[in-house]
């Protein structure tokens, strides 16, 4: 099993939008998924129940980072394929454990300069983790050079960024509110597709096959 821990260290990232839109992603490619909340907001667990009544995938878990191993070692062991954890920010403690339990972390970074500083104290939790990293470009807005700065900014830290950004659009809130994701409300949207270009990548660096 594959297990992807998804950090911010500032609020507002995007982190639980790009966990449950992954998680729905890994579920379409066909691979059993689960999504581990650990933020104690549960927001990603709230939206679980906000969820059509007939569609009862990806297994949304909440819990608290002291079981967060023996909840991976269980759903490894009923064949689940990728895991994703979802951490609360300003939470340096829970984000370490998921960092040490995770193959990959995620590091959303929208392309403003406080969220591009923030981003320091997480790439340090990964390191000391000694797991690998990557930062996605998150809410990036259609127009202007802030991609290009934003690439620069990261490339100081030394860590990888993902070579596609996802937007900042409309879909992915009004498909979140109505429980659902981009690609079950607008699969054909560059939304639904910036999403499944992010997973692509994702999950070729961390050997997860794609495809039914």
């Amino acid at each position: 099993m594959k297990t992807i821990a998804i950090l911010s260290g500032k609020g507002g990232a995007g982190k639980t939008t790009l966990a449950v839109h992954l998680a729905v992603a890994s579920e379409q490619a066909g691979h059993s998924t689960v999504l581990i909340d650990l933020d104690p907001q549960a927001s990603a667990f709230s939206w679980k129940d906000t969820r059509p009544s007939d569609i009862n995938t990806p297994v949304i878990i909440s819990a608290h980072a002291a079981r967060l191993q023996e909840i991976l070692n269980t759903a490894e062991q009923k064949g689940v394929e990728l895991a994703l954890i979802d951490t609360a920010p300003h939470a340096e403690r829970p984000a370490l454990v998921a960092a040490r339990a995770a193959s990959l972390v995620l590091i959303p970074c929208r392309p403003a300069i406080f969220d591009l500083r923030s981003i320091s104290a997480t790439v340090d939790i990964a390191k000391l983790a000694g797991v690998p990293s990557m930062v996605v470009l998150n809410a990036v807005p259609s127009r202007g050079r802030l991609v290009t700065e934003a690439r620069r900014a990261i490339s100081t830290y030394n860590i990888p960024c993902a070579p596609c950004e996802i937007g900042h659009r409309i879909a992915f809130v009004h498909s979140v509110t109505t429980g659902l994701t981009a690609q079950e409300a607008e699969p054909s949207s560059k939304a639904s597709q910036e999403i499944l270009s992010l997973y692509t990548h994702i999950t070729q660096q961390i050997g997860v096959s794609n495809g039914r």
